[in-house]
């Protein structure tokens, strides 16, 4: 069922202005490591003078500068016109189901921020270099008891976890719906 949606820019006022704060720091950091790192700095360099990650965290976290061709976890690189074409489709759903969304509730409006100012990040990479600047980059601790060695987390970006806690946060939202207090009768 769609539900009518009307009313201005103030109506949805949280909204934008969650989707413009997501998408200054995630092109604005951008910007940063365009101007701290060479691109292609992923591995450490075994030469002198080459660029080298950033070490924040020995082991842990480190700042890079590469480019993601496709979606998460590089899946459908090479396909930068279709993946341009879901980004848009994904902005035009919000738009058009912003109803059904209701997207007039604050709660709302703060998930749906987070997740349409990273899909304009991205958006924004894709179009200009034709791929998405990852920069934040974990390892995983491994449990060598089970088996597990540590994994490399595939760098991402402001944009990615704009959309990812977005996202997680309108599935919070829709299973644990805040409850209404009823009114008190005297």
């Amino acid at each position: 069922m769609l539900v009518k949606a009307s009313g201005g820019f103030r109506s949805y006022r949280l909204f934008w202005v969650v989707a413009l704060v997501v998408l200054v720091l995630d092109q604005g950091t951008k910007l940063w490591i365009d101007a701290i790192l060479p691109f292609g700095t992923y591995f450490a360099s075994e030469y002198a003078g080459e660029a080298s990650p950033i070490v924040v965290i020995p082991g842990f976290f480190q700042i890079v500068h590469i480019g993601n061709e496709g979606a998460a976890w590089g899946m459908f690189s090479g396909f930068r016109f279709a993946l341009v074409i879901v980004g848009v489709a994904a902005l035009a759903g919000i738009y058009f189901f912003r109803g059904s969304l209701e997207l007039r509730r604050p709660v709302m409006q703060f998930g749906f921020g987070l997740i349409v100012g990273g899909i304009v990040g991205n958006l924004i990479d894709r179009v200009l270099y034709g791929y998405v600047v990852d920069f934040l980059d974990f390892t995983l601790p491994g449990i060598p008891g089970l088996g597990l060695d540590p994994y490399r987390w595939p760098a991402f970006n402001v944009a990615d976890m704009g959309i990812s806690c977005g996202v997680f946060f309108y599935l919070l939202v829709c299973f644990f719906p805040v409850k209404k207090k009823a009114p008190e009768s005297s």
